[in-house]
């Protein structure tokens, strides 16, 4: 159980600075989670639409609009025809809201990064396994 409260000790203490993100930016914090979930899918590769951000987040249809329109308006992320498909938009994240965010969190980043340099490769490894498989569970739980 001692994981469970250090899990959730985390979470919390990483909620309070994403908080604080937010505030300064004058962002809700659905914002914050949007901005996150679209540079998660532009590191992997993957195309978010708004119905798929909407989904993601838990956002019915109208909720979604003033969320897009709200990160637009605040030059965070911009609308764009696909590409392949041009009846569909892709949401996309603006240089400005990178660094916005390096400059928040870049330093604690750093200060991660570093303490990570404590540990050898094996147990970072592990730490890996660990956390994919605790935000595996919590996934789950979500959907039942």
């Amino acid at each position: 159980m001692q994981l469970v409260h250090l899990l959730r000790g985390l979470t919390v203490e990483l909620d309070l600075f994403g908080a604080e993100f937010a505030a300064r930016q004058g962002l809700h914090p659905t914002d914050l989670r949007a901005l996150i979930h679209l540079l998660d899918a532009a590191r992997a590769g993957t195309v978010v639409t708004p119905g798929r951000l909407g989904a993601a987040l838990r956002l019915n249809s109208a909720g979604t609009t003033g969320l897009v329109d709200r990160l637009e308006r605040l030059g965070l992320i911009r609308r764009e025809r696909d590409p392949e498909d041009r009846r569909k938009v892709r949401l996309l994240v603006e240089d400005r809201a990178m660094e916005l965010g390096q400059d928040f969190f870049g330093g604690l980043i750093g200060d991660l990064v570093a303490a990570m340099g404590r540990f050898d490769a094996g147990e970072l490894a592990t730490a890996q396994r660990f956390l994919q498989a605790m935000a595996a569970v919590v996934a789950a739980a979500r959907e039942e």
